[in-house]
């Protein structure tokens, strides 16, 4: 009799640990206290000095260089796996660097979301969601926040005519929360 409530004691106690590996790992995995926590990020747009790293600038028409930021391309955000809203642009900046500004960004938050420039047509709804990594992706980095106006810095030996659009992805499962095309202005 004694020893079959130590057996059942040591069963009891090895299901409380593996029940307890089990929550903790699936806490860590999917961190679902991540859908309550906002951060929100207000970037401004960044004067760009010039430096060895960026391209030269290019002239404009008149013969002198651009003094302003110059839209290259944009798209309004649609919702994926998550709601999600705001504008993505890609900016030239005077210096002849460019940047990926998201706009009034409103999504969940997640765990290891990343900024993508892609090659993928952006579709609505569960047919938009997992097409961002079956063709050309570049990452720009984590997401700074999942709400306001962040920049991204564009490396600058990327060809901008080869990606079409920008997708905020989480690594971790595979997913976009939202995505935009990059229609050229």
């Amino acid at each position: 009799m004694a020893r079959t409530k130590r057996r059942r004691g040591g069963l009891r106690a090895g299901a409380l640990i593996a029940a307890t590996l089990v929550l903790g790992a699936g806490l860590y995995w999917f961190q679902p206290w991540k859908l309550w926590q906002d951060r929100t990020v207000r970037e401004a747009l960044p004067a760009a000095a010039p430096s060895a790293a960026a391209p030269a600038p290019v002239p404009s028409a008149a013969g002198s260089a651009p003094t302003a930021p110059r839209i290259l391309a944009q798209g309004a955000l649609i919702s994926h796996e998550h709601p999600t809203a705001g504008t993505a642009k890609l900016i030239r900046l005077p210096d002849g660097s460019h940047t990926l500004r998201l706009e009034g960004l409103d999504t969940s938050n997640g765990p290891d979301l990343r900024v993508w420039l892609t090659d993928a047509p952006v579709r609505e709804g569960a047919a938009g969601w997992r097409v961002f990594d079956d063709g050309a992706y570049l990452s720009l980095g984590k997401l700074k926040g999942n709400k306001g106006d962040q920049n991204y810095e564009v490396p600058a030996d990327v060809r901008l005519d080869d990606y079409t659009s920008v997708t905020i992805w989480c690594d971790r499962f595979d997913v976009s929360f939202g995505a935009a095309p990059l229609t050229r202005t």
